[in-house]
């Protein structure tokens, strides 16, 4: 029984492995052409670079293709979007779990409802507009904050309904104000939950596409993604650019997933010494 324990999971480490092998197959990809010149670019393949390797690239794609003014557009609408979205659902759903009332209970419907619900940007123009934030900083942060709040909310509230209610109780016996029981009791149990929700918040606001091109006329505030879309008109035949381009895109979203990961784990692994 013990061997045939072992021989599933070695099975299962092994089709783990390769599934990971294969999906990093494209980011291998990119980064190798990326260090090409535009010649040895141009077939797309997996060999490695020729010597001497060319840095060069990242430079002209820096230069020409405007990336620190984008990059700081898109630290600015992820950074702000996530701390907002994080704040915002963390309340709500602790809300939402511990004072279960019939409006309550339909609040949280009507904001999970938002996951499934497609956005009507016809609408949504209309409101931007009223609201004079299009083409702003502060509405595309406001709007990157209301697309990822519903499926936030879903995700903590799921957290906080597995934290034993009596976890409160102590704490209010103790003199604990609602909002030092929320900040020093509740926060500190909800890490792998923030973290997962700062993760997959800063990865969808990263790589958001749609709502920059339709609510930003400016150039001067687009975020990586069209300046990536911009730069590949341009350079379209150059894929040696065009790969280092989307490369210093991608590279922030793996090292926050990396960390995301590092603390996802630390956290599940300190409540499970806890329990």
């Amino acid at each position: 029984m013990k061997a045939k324990k072992q021989a599933a999971a070695i099975v299962a480490n092994a089709g783990a492995w390769l599934i990971s092998a294969i999906s990093l197959i494209p980011f291998l990809l990119i980064l190798l052409n990326s260090l090409k010149d535009s010649l040895g670019a141009s077939d797309m393949n997996l060999m490695l670079p020729a010597v001497p390797i060319a840095w060069d690239n990242f430079l002209v794609v820096v230069e020409k293709g405007k990336l620190l003014t984008s990059f700081l557009n898109s630290c600015i609408y992820s950074v702000a979007s996530v701390f907002l979205c994080t704040l915002f659902a963390s309340l709500a759903s602790y809300v939402f779990s511990r004072n279960r009332s019939r409006i309550n209970r339909i609040l949280y419907l009507y904001m999970v409802l938002g996951i499934t619900m497609p956005v009507n940007y016809v609408a949504l123009t209309k409101v931007m507009m009223f609201l004079h934030l299009n083409n702003t900083r502060v509405g595309i942060i406001l709007l990157y904050t209301a697309m990822q709040l519903p499926f936030s909310v879903f995700l903590i509230h799921g957290f906080v309904a597995k934290l034993p209610t009596e976890l409160d109780e102590a704490a209010v016996i103790d003199g604990c104000s609602p909002v030092r029981l929320f900040v020093s009791v509740i926060l500190p149990l909800l890490k792998p939950a923030i973290a997962t929700v700062v993760v997959l918040t800063f990865l969808n606001t990263w790589n958001e596409f749609v709502s920059p091109l339709y609510f930003l006329s400016s150039s001067a505030k687009w975020p990586m993604t069209l300046s990536v879309y911009n730069f590949f008109g341009m350079y379209f035949k150059d894929w040696n650019l065009v790969c280092a381009d989307i490369f210093l895109t991608s590279l922030p979203v793996i090292l926050v997933y990396l960390l995301g990961q590092k603390y996802i784990v630390s956290g599940m692994t300190a409540g499970a010494v806890k329990g």
